[in-house]
């Protein structure tokens, strides 16, 4: 038992990326850093969620115009979890995020654990933004007159359940229908190539796609003003702070996203100092932008009226609130296109951000080595990539996005809270170790909010989200003992935790 908690010295994961065949390519600096979480973080949540937090549902109330106050108070929990990932991240400084952060702090059977977890938050994750992607690009496309059979714009379930003049339209095969989801595999794969081309192509695409959605969500913001109505925000929290807490739950998953800097560790030229402001950076930035979207948003429909909205109309709240207003030109044609602007820059963040944590563990011996690899000319993971983009392709393809969601929220704060916890450890173990940047505070008070907050949001989830989170671990518990364990460099060398180093790994 005692094995299976080793833990692994820093510098032999810092050697580790230092091998010339191994080496990532140090290009990133802290704007293509806040670029990238800002990339990662506003995307569905900003363009999709609002419109349900706000209105509530059959079994939530909404927040109303408090949904401003719902924005800030998720903020602040993520802003606990944000400084812990900073100081771990420049303590750290590779590839892996709370994997590689659980591996140094809590050990191997932990790390494992956490790395199988994060698959939930990036690659499934993703899966439902693609699904989502392409639902907002088959939109757009009709709106341009381009209208693809639907066959080809919807998975197998949701076709069976809800549209069977889809599956009567759709061609057979031995009696079988053929549908799928092209628009997100389509996506899906295109992405997955300039992942490989290089880190420094993701970042200018990214750094491109965030000025073209925050442009877009300011262009809402200029002609929204013009139809706010200072009474549409009365009562400012119809539902008390039950609607509040209500609506925070739900806009939680705006935020996900800021995280995914902290894999970009080892190709940042200055990791002790660069990734603190990339990760905090982006989280003020995202959000200031959801404040002041909420206050306009609120501000055009009153909440009666936001209460009478139909499913359709809540999954592109933007949209449909410029059409209350009568405003049905090509305002609403951008701000749809700016959500599918939002929606590609998330998925090339995450898919980023999933194929570093495959490399890391597989550079541990935990996942096959193949997934290491590194290109010798693009200096990217591409096997990783390309094998990550291969199974979110096809998830996305035929999958229900309602059955992706469901895992999501809770995958990502199980690994915010461990980062948290792992903070306060490794100030205990390795109180000298230099830190770029360190929590306020001390050891124990933001990291213990941080982890408190996150069993609170964890304990408030339905049942069938534990259950699935449940059985997702047990499976990847067995791919452990049955691939993992046996092959791990840790254990293979047997090493033990190294004495506290005295230089600065940044």
């Amino acid at each position: 038992m005692a094995s299976l908690f080793l833990t692994k010295p820093v510098e032999g994961l810092i050697a580790e990326t230092q091998e010339g065949s191994r080496s990532l390519r140090r290009v990133l600096g802290p704007i293509d850093l806040i670029a990238l979480g800002i990339g990662a973080t506003i995307g569905a949540g900003i363009f999709a969620t609002i419109g349900t937090a706000a209105a509530g549902d059959t079994f939530r109330p909404g927040a109303g115009p408090a949904l401003i106050v719902s924005f800030v108070l998720t903020a602040i929990v993520c802003a606990f979890t944000g400084l812990c990932y900073a100081e771990l991240a420049s303590l750290v400084p590779i590839s892996g995020s709370a994997y590689t952060f659980t591996y140094v702090t809590l050990g191997e059977i932990v790390a494992w654990i956490i790395g199988w977890d994060l698959i939930i938050e990036y690659a499934i994750g993703n899966v439902a933004v693609a699904i989502s992607w392409a639902n907002y690009c088959h939109t757009l496309l009709a709106g341009l007159g381009i209208d693809l059979p639907r066959w080809l714009t919807v998975d197998y379930r949701t076709a069976a359940q809800k549209m069977p003049e889809v599956i009567a339209a759709a061609p057979h095969l031995l009696g079988i229908p053929i549908v799928f989801n092209l628009l997100a595999i389509g996506i899906v794969a295109l992405l997955s190539v300039v992942l490989v081309w290089g880190v420094r192509a993701s970042s200018r695409a990214t750094t491109i796609m965030v000025l073209i959605k925050l442009l877009v969500l300011g262009l809402f913001v200029l002609v929204g003003l013009r139809f706010v109505r200072p009474e549409n925000w009365q009562p400012f929290a119809p539902n008390g702070f039950a609607g509040i807490a209500a609506g925070a739950a739900i806009v939680f998953f705006a935020y996900i996203g800021f995280d995914a800097v902290s894999t970009c560790a080892e190709e940042t030229r200055r990791p002790g100092r660069d990734l603190p402001i990339g990760i905090l950076g982006s989280l003020a930035a995202s959000t200031l932008i959801y404040v002041v979207v909420a206050v306009v948003f609120t501000g055009l429909v009153p909440f009666p009226a936001l209460q009478q909205m139909t499913a359709s109309d809540q999954a592109e709240p933007l949209t449909a609130a410029l059409q209350y207003v009568g405003r049905s030109d090509l305002t609403v044609g951008l701000v749809a296109f700016g959500s599918v602007v939002a929606h590609t820059a998330v998925l090339l963040v995450f898919q980023l951000g999933q194929a570093r944590i495959f490399m890391a563990m597989a550079r541990d011996g935990l996942l096959p080595a193949s997934l290491a690899r590194v290109h010798p000319r693009f200096r990217t993971p591409h096997v990783a990539t390309i094998l990550t983009g291969i199974g979110v392709g096809i998830l996305a393809a035929v999958s229900n996005i309602d059955e992706m969601v469901d895992l999501t929220n809770i995958g990502t704060l199980f690994a915010f809270l461990l980062v948290c916890v792992g903070v306060s450890i490794l100030r205990f173990k390795a109180p000298d170790r230099p830190r770029p940047f360190r929590v306020p505070f001390g050891p124990l008070l933001i990291p213990g909010l941080g982890a408190l907050f996150c069993l609170g949001m964890i304990a408030h989830l339905p049942r069938t989200s534990w259950i699935r989170f449940g059985l997702w671990l047990a499976a990847g518990l067995v791919v452990y003992v049955l691939y993992g364990y046996r092959r791990s460099h840790l254990r293979a060398n047997g090493a033990r935790p190294s004495p506290t180093p005295t230089t600065d790994p940044s």
